[in-house]
């Protein structure tokens, strides 16, 4: 079976000033932080491209796990929709030659944001288990500084760059439960690129998650048998305070078992999930974990990860 061993992580030291950014648009301490739930956004260099901040996630992850050989990697996934250059050839070929990997390795992208995570992780797991393959690298890395108007109110205040890496193999100490998943292609207005440059509806996006996102997750306990306290925490994409906030209230009882923690990174896409999974889950003493991605598609993605 395979599941997840370790998780390491690259989130560029530079970045903006989200309350410099707050001013300039007249928004508040308040506002910042209630609602966006960011005061620093880290940005890449001007240099640096997808691949290079993918490089240095999975170079964390080689240090961080000394027994991961670059010889043993026999799959990489990475999760972008803001690849090298123009996207083509894909991120994932040219992480593999910068990262010195095995020409056996299978490499590809998937093209999904913030539900991007969940997604990947099972597209890997199933791939590498049809295959029988043994080690395998899920990344993920969707700069979007790349494609936001620093002059956006609605979106220049909201995302940040960062990059993970996910090492994915057998005897992990995290394993894939059951997982639900959702596309409603009509609402690709509200989250688009055209020319190069980002658009977003705020309002229809956070309207979005707060109705599918609480009702997923429920209907995912439901069909695992399990109710709310049977779950010891909750990473859900790090959209905005707003609404990690909005969905917490949706469960009643026990909104605090949602972990919200944005405010040095910001909303970095499909970074998002595995940088909680990285800072709270993997070292902690928890059994069971629900996760949950939206975004972009409209795509959403929900699962339980949980210790054998």
């Amino acid at each position: 079976m395979i599941g997840i061993k370790s998780i390491a992580s690259y989130v560029p030291a530079e970045g903006l000033d989200n309350y410099a950014q707050g001013a300039k648009f007249a928004k508040d301490e308040d506002f910042i932080i209630g609602k966006i739930g960011s005061a620093f956004l880290p940005r890449k260099a001007a240099e640096q491209e997808t691949s290079d901040l993918c490089v240095e996630a999975a170079n964390a992850l080689f240090a961080s796990n000394p027994q991961l050989s670059r010889e043993s990697i026999d799959a990489l996934i990475v999760v972008t929709q803001n690849g090298d250059e123009e996207g083509l050839p894909h991120t994932a070929a040219i992480v593999q030659d910068k990262l010195g990997l095995g020409t056996h390795v299978a490499a590809f992208d998937i093209s999904l944001g913030c539900s991007g995570y969940v997604y990947g992780i099972y597209a890997l797991k199933g791939f590498m288990e049809a295959a029988g393959l043994k080690n395998g690298l899920l990344i993920t890395a969707d700069p979007y500084s790349k494609i936001v108007d620093p002059e956006d109110r609605n979106t220049t205040m909201l995302f940040g760059d960062a990059a993970t890496a996910t090492w994915m193999g057998e005897d992990a100490p995290w394993q894939l439960g059951k997982a639900k998943f959702g596309t409603d292609g009509s609402g690709a207005p509200h989250l688009k690129v055209t020319d190069g440059v980002f658009f977003m509806n705020g309002r229809q996006v956070f309207n979005f998650a707060l109705l599918k996102v609480p009702a997923h997750l429920h209907e995912l306990l439901d069909e695992s048998g399990l109710t709310s306290a049977d779950v010891d925490a909750y990473c859900i994409h790090q959209g905005s305070a707003a609404i990690v906030d909005a969905v917490a209230r949706r469960f009643e009882e026990e909104p605090e078992k949602f972990i919200k923690d944005m405010v040095e990174t910001g909303n970095t896409v499909s970074s998002s999930i595995p940088l909680l999974l990285e800072k709270h889950v993997l070292d902690s003493s928890w059994k069971r974990v629900a996760l949950s991605g939206f975004g972009v598609g409209l795509s959403w993605g929900s699962a339980l990860i949980y210790r054998p």
